[in-house]
């Protein structure tokens, strides 16, 4: 059954891995809300950003893109309950094995991501 904030949701997580593998700032910076902060666990060292500091690593880094990987991210899952979302992604890239929590949130009638958690797996 189509359901419209499915649909949105995937578009944005969509322009998400766009933004990653592409190198494309303005438009992954389009998917989070100001304020995120990002965690992760990358081989046992901690990873604490604010979303700014993220996107300015993603700026000064080659892309995937450039890199000549094949774009492999995936959306494993995504439950939605109301204004709120959470959704569990697969993002392979860099010679890593990421798995993605993002929370999200609609606000002003909008989806966007207001969380990011993160680790790599061997």
């Amino acid at each position: 059954m189509y359901n419209k904030n499915s649909e949105e949701i995937k578009q944005l997580i969509t322009n998400y891995f766009d933004g990653i593998f592409l190198g494309d700032v303005e438009k992954l910076k389009a998917c989070f809300h100001e304020n995120t902060y990002i965690y992760g666990d990358i081989k046992d060292i901690d990873y604490l950003k604010s979303v700014d500091e993220y996107l300015d690593g993603v700026k000064n880094r080659q892309s995937p893109k450039d890199l000549n990987e094949k774009l492999k991210m995936k959306i494993i899952g995504i439950d939605i309950l109301g204004k709120m979302a959470m959704a569990k992604l697969h993002v392979p890239m860099l010679g890593y094995n990421y798995y993605d929590y993002v929370s999200l949130a609609k606000i002003n009638n909008h989806w966007t991501i207001v969380n990011k958690i993160f680790t790599h797996v061997d």
